[in-house]
């Protein structure tokens, strides 16, 4: 049996039995002891027993993403990023340098544009697309990833017609005096495009997983819940890609799998369910859709929008298509995870959920963007865990405040009152919604502001602590997934997944720097997944 002594840390066990030590001892992947660092020297030390002196760092457990899409990080290796386009005619040059170098007929996709970022206002026209990219289909994906832009021959090729029948939730946005699409695709209607884009190979997946994967662990992650099937082609494929990168390769980073509605026969059919593989890869709850993105005003709300006042948002599924979505997953004793933004969608969701009896997994209420104050109380529940993403308050604010008002705007991503409410939350990113890095989120949830901004924060009383922030992505990330018996703390018996860190988190007078932090050390299973190597400052992904 192999054990290790990591020593010489300030370990923040987050276990009220041993707060704070100096030393952790594992053994075949587990906590076995945990200490002083003389009695544990004294104890366990021997020549055969490997010592790594970790020269006073601070060592939390291993961080956890409690909601991301792999696959799309992944795949955004494999298209154009937008992100960096800050105003239209930049994101029109990028598509045009694109086209330039593509073939008549060949998809260009991008993704990350964020008009509100546009310092010269406006989307790009339908028309103007056609103008830089004639010959290519185009289809851009917003940073949020429920709104699109597509040029005509995007819609050519997709045999679009005003006759054409649109998905469910999805709406082709046309001009209101010539009834002809302006190039915005909204939600589900993203389909009619996305089915004629070729697939990349089999091994183009896996080789930019592989790069997801591994810059996750150097960003400190040390598990992950992710939505994959939607882009991988199902269940079958999904769990191959992981399966050989993480069992057979062992690429040690954990995953915990997001089951998409449709693929529920099929997981049924392979005798699958919650916690369903290792302690490796694990099936995880069943993701459905409530409602749509701020962004693209499609949150659905129980008031209408404050700059659009004819409309609430949208539901992805009626109330009764709801009903039925949540009953199939409870035939198959699975746990439920709902994209759930607005406040009516909320309600939606819980007066649904509320007719089933609770599985053995927790439900899961992902994202919990707007909350109104008699909604607390309703979320307070053992069965269910708010799954929420900190980095949102830097990517949606000021702007959200004229989308939705300012007085609900105070009511949005109120995590303190959450916390204070007793509502179980687990932290996570939606990457590349925002970016990857753990730190990045760890910050929005002390500051609630963009790094580079200096005020108190946006609703300020709403700020976390260092502490609360960081249980958040770590033990938060074990209650969602019901694994808190063997992670989330630094406790003996539990996985040896730990984190370390370049500075003192919890000693910093100032935020900001965690801006200049650096991960040292992923510690995965006892065994070091990442080491820094050199001076690698914080980046996005």
């Amino acid at each position: 049996m192999t054990t290790t002594i990591y020593t010489n840390g300030k370990f923040y066990t987050f276990d009220g039995n041993q707060p704070l030590v100096e030393t952790v001892v594992v053994r075949d992947g587990r906590i076995i002891d945990l200490g002083s660092h003389q009695d544990m020297l004294l104890q366990w030390g021997r020549p055969d027993v490997a010592v790594k002196n970790l020269g006073g760092r601070m060592v939390t457990p291993g961080l956890i993403d409690s909601h991301l899409h792999m696959s799309s990080i992944a795949t955004k290796l494999l298209t154009t990023d937008l992100g960096k386009a800050t105003s239209k005619d930049q994101l029109l040059q990028v598509v045009k340098e694109q086209a330039d170098q593509t073939p008549a007929n060949v998809w260009i996709q991008g993704r990350g544009w964020d008009e509100n970022r546009f310092t010269d206002g406006g989307l790009p026209t339908i028309e103007e697309l056609d103008r830089v990219a004639p010959h290519c289909p185009v289809f851009l994906t917003r940073v949020c990833g429920h709104v699109f832009l597509v040029n005509s021959k995007a819609l050519e090729v997709a045999g679009y017609t005003a006759e054409m029948e649109i998905p469910s939730g999805g709406t082709v946005v046309v001009d209101p005096q010539t009834n002809k699409p302006t190039g915005l695709l909204l939600e589900t209607a993203s389909v009619i495009c996305q089915r004629h884009i070729p697939e990349p190979t089999y091994q183009q997946f896996k080789d930019s997983l592989r790069q997801a994967i591994r810059y996750a662990i150097e960003c400190g992650l040390t598990s992950v819940h992710t939505e994959d099937l939607r882009t991988y082609g199902g269940l079958d494929q999904t769990w191959q890609l992981y399966d050989e990168l993480l069992n057979q390769e062992q690429n040690r980073l954990r995953c915990n799998l997001l089951i998409y509605y449709p693929h529920v026969k099929r997981l049924r059919e392979r005798g699958m369910y919650a916690g369903y593989g290792n302690e490796t890869l694990q099936i995880g709850a069943v993701k459905i859709f409530a409602d749509g993105s701020f962004g693209g005003r499609t949150a659905l709300l129980s008031a209408p929008y404050a700059d659009d006042p004819g409309n609430v948002g949208s539901e992805i599924h009626d109330n009764d298509t709801l009903h039925e979505l949540f009953r199939e997953a409870r035939a198959a004793n699975m746990p439920i995870a709902v994209h759930t933004i607005g406040d009516q969608a909320l309600d939606n969701v819980l007066d649904t959920l509320e007719r089933f009896p609770a599985v053995a997994f927790r439900d899961r209420i992902i994202h919990t963007s707007l909350l109104r104050p008699d909604q607390l109380e309703r979320l307070r529940r053992p069965s269910m865990i708010a799954d929420i993403q900190p980095r949102f308050v830097v990517g949606d604010f000021p702007w959200v405040a004229d989308r939705i008002g300012r007085e609900r705007a105070e009511q949005a991503y109120i995590w303190k009152s959450m916390l204070e409410a007793g509502i179980m939350c687990a932290g996570g990113s939606d990457a590349p919604v925002e970016p990857v890095e753990p730190l990045l989120g760890i910050h929005a949830a002390v500051t609630r502001r963009a790094p580079q901004d200096t005020h108190a924060g946006y609703n300020p009383t709403q700020n976390l602590t260092m502490e609360e922030a960081l249980r958040v992505f770590t033990y938060g990330g074990a209650l969602a997934t019901n694994e808190e018996t063997i992670k989330g703390t630094l406790s003996r018996g539990k996985l040896a997944d730990m984190t370390v860190y370049s500075q003192n988190l919890l000693e910093i007078e100032d935020a900001d720097d965690l801006l200049k932090m650096q991960i040292e050390l992923t510690v995965i299973g006892g065994e070091i997944s990442y080491e820094k190597d050199g001076n690698k400052n914080l980046c996005e992904i």
